[in-house]
């Protein structure tokens, strides 16, 4: 066995089952497995608030399952590595890959530094069925639509077979300059937060049995039932799949068990909007700033900061619209439905920049994932390829009616509204002064008047889109 030290770079594979990397690694007769809080180069698109939570709690639970051996670091990474390798007898580093341009920027020239000092260094694909490079049009050019890309990956064969745990019979190693856990300072320094602990279990364990929960329980209705946001019916595997503490080829390892119906496949389906996400950012690396479609960008959007506060904290006088903002705030997630309503209101109600909500959502979302992020906002504004039309302006009054309509999920969030009937839940400034005050709810007081008026504001946003048109010659 050779005497030698590999290191494995965790970043957002946080896990030791199907690591393809880790697995690598444990080839040598030591690992140093590592991970660097890279504030270095991620420049504006640094780790929003919630996601630090998370990772806060995802490191701690991949420590214990590596015996308290984990190496933390902060800073740059090439000059991490490279006294890591200065001080120790390391012949390998192995990692998984990322795909956001910065980080491919970083790998590509680290790699290349300890590729010239003798240093084995090798990458593995461990979040992604089909890296995005390998799925292409008969040209070689890449897919724009959602629909084509989805029909080409399916027929691509992908390795079913996912990787077991290492053993681990041999010498985990750690470093002795590594820093302690809460010297990243991840958690926020104001409580916002609090609220997170009973919603979820970070970490490769948790990951497992939020897959099995669904599996179990929500799949069977997930066709339908994801649409409704009380009835629970989303798998939550975001923030697992986006810091890696599961794999898509374990969840489709899983889901090979379940019967082959519509509700799988649909959510097949959606694992696969999320790969063509990755897929968009990979080939067009400027989607998190620049509009796809270059009409856009003679857009008139309106600067208007309190318009953008009053959304953010759920003050829009739109109760579907308040109840997605405060879910969001209190436990760092939005059910998906509810995002797109929340989304359209901002950009096609309010015609406020994309990019700011797109901000907002990546501090407070645990699953704030640049790829899904970017490409979702995108195609809620009309801007992405493969976007919802830009007349397509959801109305938050019979989205609410259709999709909550017992209101069970919009009183979760507003309980200054559950005594409000069903009737005038989703329009309470239409309620007769008589239920207001049964319910004890004073307009303007208890719940605020609506911002704009929908039908007002949708004419102007229409009226905005043809003007953008017209800017170009449209």
């Amino acid at each position: 066995m050779k005497n030698d030290i590999a290191i494995h770079w965790f970043r957002q594979d946080l896990r030791l089952s199907d690591n393809p990397a880790f697995t690598a690694a444990a080839g040598h007769s030591k690992i140093l497995p590592l991970y660097i809080l890279d504030n270095h180069n991620s420049g504006e698109h640094s780790m929003g608030a919630a996601s630090k939570w998370w990772l806060h709690y995802s490191l701690e639970a991949l420590d214990a399952s590596l015996s308290d051996t984990l190496s933390l670091y902060q800073g740059d990474p090439m000059a991490i590595l490279l006294d890591i390798i200065a001080r120790h007898r390391v012949s390998a580093v192995y990692w998984n890959r990322c795909y956001e341009p910065w980080q491919i920027t970083r790998d590509k020239a680290i790699k290349a530094r300890l590729t010239a000092l003798g240093i084995k260094v090798k990458s593995f694909n461990a979040c992604l069925q089909h890296e995005p490079w390998s799925i292409l049009k008969n040209d070689g050019t890449p897919y724009q639509v959602f629909t084509p890309y989805h029909r080409r990956a399916s027929m691509t064969d992908t390795d079913s077979q996912s990787l077991p745990a290492p053993a681990l019979t041999q010498s985990l190693y750690q470093d002795n300059r590594a820093v302690a856990l809460d010297a990243l300072s991840l958690l926020p320094e104001i409580r916002w937060h609090s609220k997170f602990n009973p919603c979820w279990t970070p970490g490769e364990a948790g990951a497992q049995s939020a897959l099995k929960k669904f599996l179990a329980r929500s799949l069977k209705h997930y066709q339908t039932g994801r649409d409704f946001p009380a009835l629970k019916a989303v798998s939550k595997l975001s923030p697992h799949l986006h810091f890696g503490e599961i794999s898509p080829r374990q969840i489709n390892k899983a889901l090979l068990s379940f019967p082959d119906d519509n509700n799988r496949e649909h959510f097949k389906r959606e694992l696969s909007w999320r790969e063509f996400s990755y897929y968009l950012l990979f080939h067009w690396p400027e989607l998190p700033q620049k509009n796809f479609k270059t009409n856009f960008n003679h857009f008139p959007w309106t600067d208007n900061p309190e318009s953008l506060k009053r959304w953010q904290q759920g003050l829009t006088g739109y109760p579907l619209v308040d109840a997605g903002m405060r879910e969001l705030w209190q436990t760092g997630f939005m059910h998906n439905r509810v995002r797109m309503i929340c989304a359209s209101f901002l950009v096609k109600n309010l015609l406020i920049d994309w990019r700011l909500g797109a901000r907002w959502f990546w501090q407070c979302l645990v699953d704030a994932d640049l790829a899904s992020n970017s490409a979702s906002w995108q195609w809620v504004a009309g801007c992405g390829t493969d976007a919802a039309p830009y007349f397509r302006i959801f109305n938050p009054v019979s989205q609410g009616e259709k999709f909550d309509p017992e209101g069970s999920y919009t009183k979760q969030y507003l309980p200054e509204l559950k005594d409000l009937p069903e009737k005038y839940l989703f329009r309470p400034w239409q309620a007769p002064e008589e239920i207001l005050k049964k319910a004890k709810i004073t307009l303007g007081q208890d719940y605020p008047l609506p911002m704009v008026d929908i039908k007002e504001s949708r004419k102007n946003a229409l009226a905005a889109y043809d003007s953008s048109k017209h800017a170009i010659g449209g």
